[in-house]
């Protein structure tokens, strides 16, 4: 039996727990806040989108997708249903293959984790906000009231997105006196900002559209799905997708009706104008315009940037891969491992990340 240190109580820190636990591991959690999985009981909008049936590795972001399809290939969506139903629970999909708990409450899924840490026996620390990570003869693990020593450690502690849900960042440092490094950091997965005047009125509204990303007028990114108007710019399902692939400068045309040909809306708009094409809000605010029927089906703005890290729900970049072996374990310590957000993979929007989440907590689990 070894004893082994979890820093970081999300997602991927509560399934490496579980998974170790089983194996007949000592296991702890640190967790610097007062509540295990706060970020997964927030996910997919409360309702625990917790993987995708259209899996692979070209739905993420890395400096090793290699690495990452074979990870994919060891625990696959199939496995993080059987996981997941393992500990209570009926997990479906939706139409587009989004997996979520049946009764659709991501706090439920978070509920699931903390009765299986407790029926198994892990010890949980909350209130750990871990200082440092140094090696002798084996692992010592230094919080602000506390420490202790392990044969492995697991940092699975997130990474910049969403500070207020604990991840500001700060744990890259634990694995810098090992040699590690950090590559750039961005958020993904958050709000576009636009010109205030191109969206001005339009807060609140939403839409089901069509959204290309183009950048000097070659296409980039499209995709289909949600749309919802803010104050400064866009959010909603298909803003989140296109966020990974957005970047300042770039241009963002919306159709509003996809599934209608101009020829159609022209003949309508000519007998009813805007009324029943479009919410009456965005249908004045294109009259206004001028040249109502084009901009429906083409309704340009332009990515002034991001919301920032605050309104992320992940961080793109983190440990390299290329930095790992293939069960994530440090190429520079025997016995540090990494799981989740804290390396450099992050997926696009629809369960890919929470599947990076727990395909990285079996990985790690087999290795130790």
């Amino acid at each position: 039996m070894k004893k082994i240190s979890v820093i970081g109580g999300g997602a991927a820190g509560m399934a490496v727990a579980v998974m170790l636990a089983k194996r007949g591991n000592d296991v702890t959690v640190l967790e610097r806040g007062e509540r295990l999985g706060r970020k997964l009981s927030a996910s997919g909008n409360g309702q625990g989108n917790v993987t995708n049936l259209n899996m692979g590795p070209q739905y993420y972001f890395s400096d090793g997708s290699d690495k990452v399809a074979r990870a994919l290939a060891r625990f696959s969506e199939k496995d993080t249903v059987s996981f997941l139903e393992s500990m209570g629970g009926i997990f479906l999909p939706d139409a587009r293959g989004r997996v979520y708990p049946a009764g659709r409450q991501a706090s439920a899924v978070t509920d699931l984790f903390r009765r299986e840490i407790e029926r198994l026996g892990v010890k949980v620390v909350f209130g750990a906000h871990v200082n440092s990570v140094a090696y002798v003869d084996d692992f010592c693990i230094k919080w602000d009231c506390g420490q202790m020593n392990a044969d492995a450690v697991v940092l699975a502690a997130g990474g910049k997105a969403a500070k207020n849900f604990g991840t500001d960042g700060t744990a890259y440092a634990l694995a810098a006196p090992f040699g590690h490094t950090v590559t750039q950091l961005s958020p993904a997965l958050v709000q576009l900002r636009c010109d205030p005047a191109e969206v001005r009125g339009l807060k609140g509204i939403r839409t089901d559209a069509n959204l290309k990303i183009l950048r000097n007028k070659s296409l980039i990114f499209e995709t289909r799905g949600d749309v919802l108007f803010t104050e400064s710019g866009l959010s909603g399902d298909a803003v989140f997708k296109a966020s990974s692939y957005a970047r300042k400068g770039d241009a963002v045309l919306l159709d509003f009706l996809p599934d209608v040909p101009a020829e159609k809306i022209e003949g309508a708009y000519r007998r009813g104008g805007m009324l029943c094409l479009v919410n009456n809000g965005l249908g004045r605010m294109l009259e206004a315009r001028g040249n109502a029927v084009a901009l429906v089906k083409n309704f340009p703005l332009t990515v002034t940037g991001t919301l920032g890290f605050d309104y992320a729900q992940v961080t793109r970049g983190g440990i390299p891969l290329g930095e790992t072996d293939e069960n994530l374990m440090s190429l520079f310590r025997k016995g540090l491992y990494f799981a989740g957000e804290i390396l450099n993979v992050d997926g696009v929007c629809g369960g890919y990340n929470l599947q990076w989440a727990f395909t990285s907590a079996h990985i790690v689990s087999e290795g130790i």
